[in-house]
């Protein structure tokens, strides 16, 4: 009887060497960008108590896998997301460390449930949070380190999408008041439905649809549908921010834009990249939470390069550097080969093929051998 192969979960899958090796590089290249502007690697646990990744409320909850251990018999979560771990590090053993904090991360994170733009389950996330400021100059930097850590990585004509998280708030209790529920009104203009605003009581708000799209164009319709220049610094701000980075990349502008912004304070983006129907990664500001009654302010992105990894994204000839070594070889000599970068595999057998095994040369009695 044929025993059935193995199968794994939905949204889990192996990589094989070629994807692994592309992997390795791609956040190689990201995690040394980041280093590069003097962000300190950090690496939490997969797994840690429910409590400290998701808190009690059914949003942070909501993307747990949860189980018990048989230690403590409390209750774990394999994290879905390490900017929370970080934001603990930063606060417990990191919290006498002089800021602002400059802290990196890259590691294998797992949702309880995909998406339909993101059917995977498990997921490489990179970023980098500079914790004890949320100022203009410390979003400037680490829109900045996005930018830089992109080009590391080969990856190219990246769109960044900026968002003003708070902008209905700062209306609603200043000159435009609502009737509506606010979180009904968030999510009408996040949907670009203007029958429903309307609908909602809300007309007044329509011009924040048209004030979305290329970066100069959009940055102009929200000054002028900001009569009251309630909005004026936050404009200022996203001016100041997008200044090092133009040209280096597409800039866009969505004011209320709230998918994947939920913790976001006053500023929020998106990276997007052609052929990718989901963004690639997600920062802004946001307060990490530090006792019962304080909050840490901080900046930060993530990025999710499986997509473009899958892709082709970090991938290289392997062949080019690998080398078949002859039964009855030198030692020393594969030992300085390997010493200088080429990948060598030692033939068992007198009758193993070089171009079979993926080696471009064979080891012969004068040095390397084109295959």
């Amino acid at each position: 009887m044929t025993k059935a192969p193995a199968l794994l979960p939905e949204g889990l899958r192996d990589r094989l060497p070629a994807q692994a090796e592309a992997a390795s590089r791609v956040t190689r290249a990201l995690v040394d960008a980041m280093r590069s502007h003097g962000y300190g690697r950090v690496s939490p646990p997969l797994a840690e108590f429910r409590e400290t990744l998701g808190g009690d409320d059914d949003r942070s909850t909501r993307d747990l896998l949860r189980f018990t251990d048989p230690v403590s018999q409390r209750t774990l979560a394999l994290r879905p997301d390490i900017t929370r771990q970080v934001g603990r590090i930063a606060t417990s053993l990191l919290a006498h460390a002089p800021r602002p904090l400059r802290l990196c991360y890259a590691g294998q994170v797992v949702k309880l449930r995909a998406s339909q733009l993101r059917p995977a389950r498990e997921m490489l996330q990179v970023g980098a949070e500079l914790i004890g400021s949320d100022s203009v100059a410390a979003a400037r930097e680490i829109v900045t380190v996005a930018i830089d850590a992109l080009d590391a990585a080969g990856i190219g004509s990246a769109t960044i999408d900026f968002t003003l998280p708070d902008a209905v708030d700062l209306l609603a209790d200043g000159p435009l008041p609502v009737a509506c529920d606010r979180q009904a009104l968030r999510d009408e203009l996040d949907a670009k439905d203007a029958g429903a605003l309307v609908r909602l009581g809300a007309a007044a708000y329509l011009p924040l649809l048209r004030a979305t799209g290329p970066f100069d164009r959009a940055i102009a319709d929200l000054r002028a549908f900001d009569t009251t220049g309630v909005l004026g610094a936050r404009i200022d701000a996203l001016e100041a921010i997008a200044a090092p980075i133009r040209g280096r990349v597409n800039l866009t502008l969505d004011p209320t834009e709230r998918h994947g912004f939920a913790y976001q304070s006053w500023f929020g983006f998106q990276i997007f990249v052609p052929g990718q129907g989901d963004a690639i990664g997600r920062g802004g500001g946001y307060a990490i939470p530090v006792g019962e009654d304080h909050e840490e302010s901080a900046v930060g992105f993530s990025l999710y390069p499986d997509p473009l990894i899958d892709d082709g994204l970090g991938a290289e000839d392997d062949a080019d550097r690998r080398i078949l070594l002859p039964i009855g070889h030198d030692p020393a000599l594969a030992a300085s080969l390997r010493a200088d970068g080429w990948q060598t595999v030692a033939a068992l057998t007198d009758s193993e093929d070089a171009k079979q095994l993926g080696c471009g040369f064979t080891l012969g009695p004068d040095g390397p051998v084109e295959s």
